[in-house]
């Protein structure tokens, strides 16, 4: 059955975005009440110390959007239970990490070590799902390369652990700025939403477009200047996802293309690290990179319209490479 003018698939964003709007404002006085304000570094830019107790953990705003949706959406199968349940899992390690921010107000959360093993964890459940569950078996679609594939054969668990674990990564970097994660987010969502119904996966592109739906519901309280923040929470939450469609669709050699800003923003970092520990030098005036181009004069909001154009240009490339 073809997916393409599946009704449901529009609906499921129609009603993500609008639990997401709705809900958004009405959250706010809660987090304000549990007193979930984030604390700004105090190493990031002068321009957002004013932010400094803005609620912050707002992606369970479009966490609750998303769920809700695949429930009335009476599309139920493995594939989207897979997907919600990592984006569930995913967002748990973001709430662990807000949570030890918040209430016991450490900015940098949970410790790096303690993060990368709840996510090689999940990781490596959700490679091992896919190995086992996906007609292709242990080959990848080469983007650019009509009916092209890559067996990576006993590389292909540990080739996807690193993958899932760089794109959470790296959607969780691109949060700072308002309204920049959800934006990026926005986009990348419809095109595996596009590329679920192009390849036949109907129930994941439901999924994929309450995703979508969410984030633009999100923006109504997180656009400049943000009333709230997704948080790690959030950004984790997306990451799950994001990567989750990623390896279904066996796409993940084209991740580096429509998320480009995503890993950008994380090669910012290594860059910056590698450049000041080795050289004593640093590369950028600050990472990750949206940071660099703040310094350099530009305002928040151009950064988030640049970076977001940029991602659209790159999915509509996305989506000629397939």
């Amino acid at each position: 059955m073809s997916y393409f003018f599946d009704f449901k698939i529009i609906l499921a964003f129609i009603i993500s975005f609008g639990i997401a709007y709705i809900i958004g404002p009405m959250l706010l006085p809660m987090l304000k009440k549990l007193k979930f304000g984030q604390t700004i570094r105090e190493d990031g830019p002068a321009s957002h110390l004013v932010k400094n107790g803005t609620p912050t953990m707002g992606g369970i705003i479009f966490i609750i959007s998303v769920v809700l949706t695949v429930i009335i959406s009476g599309r139920y199968s493995n594939e989207i239970w897979f997907a919600l349940s990592f984006m569930l899992l995913f967002g748990l390690v973001g709430f662990l990490d807000d949570y030890i921010k918040v209430v016991l107000k450490r900015s940098l959360g949970l410790r790096a070590y303690q993060k990368i093993i709840l996510q090689f964890l999940f990781a490596l459940i959700l490679a091992i799902y896919q190995k086992n569950t996906s007609p292709m078996g242990t080959q990848l679609i080469v983007p650019f390369f009509r009916d092209m594939t890559l067996d990576l054969g006993i590389l292909y668990v540990p080739f996807l652990v690193f993958v899932i674990i760089a794109i959470t990564n790296s959607v969780n970097l691109t949060d700072g700025l308002d309204g920049l994660a959800s934006s990026i987010t926005f986009v990348v969502a419809t095109f595996f939403t596009l590329m679920a119904i192009y390849t036949g996966y109907g129930h994941l592109a439901i999924f994929m477009a309450a995703v979508s739906g969410g984030c633009v519901g999100f923006l109504r309280v997180n656009r400049f200047p943000a009333k709230v923040f997704m948080g790690d929470t959030g950004s984790m939450a997306l990451g799950g996802a994001v990567a989750a469609a990623a390896v279904i669709l066996n796409l993940s050699l084209l991740v580096p293309i429509v998320g480009f800003i995503y890993f950008a923003e994380s090669l910012s970092v290594i860059i910056q690290v590698f450049s000041f520990k080795v050289f004593k030098k640093r590369v950028f005036k600050m990472s990750p990179i949206h940071h660099h181009f703040e310094l350099s004069g530009w305002k928040e909001t151009k950064v988030v319209k640049v970076f977001y154009l940029v991602t659209i240009v790159l999915c509509c490339i996305g989506i000629f490479a397939i």
